[in-house]
């Protein structure tokens, strides 16, 4: 499978960042019982966090881009926990947090910047369960959070 989400990445004109290190006291993830959980990732572009608040100077769309930029970042915290995506049997869940207004109801619209890349990467083992809830804080002031539980294999 590796080699097909390389090739994948590559057609998507996308390239893996760097998996982020924590900012607080807590591991990026935790491997249990077959289940590899995430801890929330933030949208970096260009090696800045997209910052911000949808509906009052984020648009849906920058949204979109970030949470796709979270998901990338959840990918990159697979590979550097399982040492290859070959062992992602299944993106089992996600959680998106979307930084938003109190009118703001689009919060799906925002996650499926990730679930969409979740899918066009893993076929039918990205399509997952899922939350997308809105905020009115995130942690740096990010504009997207999303966290994963991700099956592997032994």
């Amino acid at each position: 499978m590796t080699d097909r989400i390389d090739r994948k990445l590559e057609e998507l004109g996308l390239t893996l960042p760097q998996a982020a290190a924590p900012v607080a006291s807590y591991v990026p993830t935790v491997l249990a019982n077959g289940m590899l959980h995430i801890s929330g990732q933030l949208p970096f572009k260009d090696g800045q966090l997209v910052t911000g608040r949808v509906g009052d100077g984020v648009s849906l769309e920058d949204a979109q881009e970030a949470a796709k930029l979270c998901a990338l970042m959840l990918v990159a915290q697979m590979k550097a926990a399982l040492g290859t995506l070959g062992r992602v049997e299944r993106i089992v869940k996600l959680g998106v947090f979307v930084n938003s207004t109190g009118d703001f109801t689009d919060q799906p619209k925002v996650a499926n910047g990730a679930s969409d890349l979740m899918v066009a990467l893993f076929g039918d083992a990205g399509k997952h369960a899922r939350s997308a809830v809105g905020v009115p804080v995130l942690p740096l002031g990010a504009a997207v959070e999303i966290d994963a539980i991700v099956q592997v294999s032994a």
